[in-house]
C-alpha cells in the first residue's frame, strides 16, 4: 500500500500544481487578449465547468483514500499514456500561444490556430482533458471518479463546444479553416 500512496500523491500533486500554473498563464493571456479588444463568450458555464474539475480532484482523493482504492497492476501503462497526454498539452499550449484559456476568450479579426495539434484535430485540449478525466482515475484504481467525471464532462462540452465554435465563427476566420 505504501508503492499506491507515493503513486497516487506523486499523480495527484503534480496534476494539481500544473492546473495551478495554468491558471496563471490563462489569467495573463486574458488580460492580453483583453487589451487587443477580445471579450469572453460562454460565461455562465464557466463556474459549472471549474466546479466539475475541482470536483473531480476532490472525488479522486476522496475515493482513493476513504475507500482505500489500490493503483492497479497495469497502472504503468496508464501511466505512459498520461505522460503521452502531457506532453500534447504542452504542445496544445504552445500552439495557442497567448491564445491559450480555460475560458471562452474571442478577438474579431483574428486567424484561428491551425498548427500543431489543430492540424490534425479541431479541439485537442478538449480531446487531452477528456482522456485525463479517464485515464488519472483509472491510474489510481478510482473507477467511480473516471465514470461519474467522464460523463459530466461530456455534458460540459456538450455546451462549450457550440459556443465556441459559434463564437469563433462569428468573428475570425474559423468557417474558412474548418
Amino acid at each position: 500500500m505504501a508503492i499506491d500512496m507515493m503513486i497516487f500523491i506523486c499523480v495527484v500533486s503534480f496534476v494539481i500544481i500544473q492546473r495551478i500554473i495554468e491558471l496563471f498563464v490563462a489569467r495573463n493571456n486574458e488580460k492580453w487578449i483583453r487589451s487587443q479588444g477580445g471579450y469572453e463568450v460562454g460565461a455562465r458555464h464557466y463556474p459549472y465547468m471549474v466546479a466539475m474539475h475541482v470536483g473531480f480532484f476532490i472525488s479522486l482523493i476522496v475515493e482513493f483514500l476513504v475507500f482505500e482504492r489500490s493503483v492497479p497492476a497495469f497502472w504503468y501503462l496508464l501511466f505512459i499514456i498520461f505522460l503521452m497526454l502531457q506532453m500534447m498539452r504542452v504542445w496544445v499550449i504552445s500552439s495557442l500561444g497567448r491564445y491559450w484559456n480555460t475560458k471562452i476568450l474571442v478577438l474579431p479579426g483574428a486567424q484561428v490556430v491551425k498548427k500543431g495539434p489543430f492540424h490534425f484535430i479541431r479541439h485537442p485540449n478538449y480531446f487531452v482533458v477528456t482522456l485525463e478525466i479517464i485515464v488519472i482515475p483509472l491510474m489510481l484504481g478510482a473507477y467511480f471518479t473516471a465514470l461519474i467525471f467522464t460523463i459530466l464532462n461530456f455534458i460540459i462540452l456538450s455546451v462549450r463546444i457550440p459556443i465556441e465554435e459559434a463564437a469563433l465563427r462569428e468573428v475570425t476566420d474559423y468557417k474558412e479553416v474548418f
